[in-house]
């Protein structure tokens, strides 16, 4: 027996039911949850650095999706709060790299 003890999308289990194994789970809420939310962000943000694909950064925002929807916020609301910090502060698209500031 595999030991994993972390968060997976919904339809993991029945992928490998189908395969003929046995799964155990259980549903996470509250603070556990969002532990399991915190672990999942890091271990797709890993993926991302170990070998750099598009389909990480996929993983890495369904994630972040699924932690708004257990935190009530809406996409709409979220994609607002990204486009006012962009009015106000700018994105990262220029690649400005701040080196020092001097008073």
């Amino acid at each position: 027996m595999k030991i994993y003890d972390k968060l997976v999308r919904d339809k993991i289990p029945a992928i490998i039911e189908e395969q003929g194994k046995t799964v155990h789970i259980t549903k996470a809420e509250g603070i556990s949850l969002t532990h399991y939310f915190d672990t999942k962000l890091k271990e797709e943000l890993n993926e991302y650095y170990e070998n750099g694909e598009v389909e990480e950064l996929a993983d890495l925002v369904e994630v972040i999706y699924a932690l708004l929807f257990h935190k009530g916020v809406s996409l709409e609301e979220f994609e607002n709060i990204r486009e006012q910090k962009n009015q106000e502060r700018g994105s990262f698209k220029e690649g400005i790299i701040l080196k020092s500031v001097e008073n």
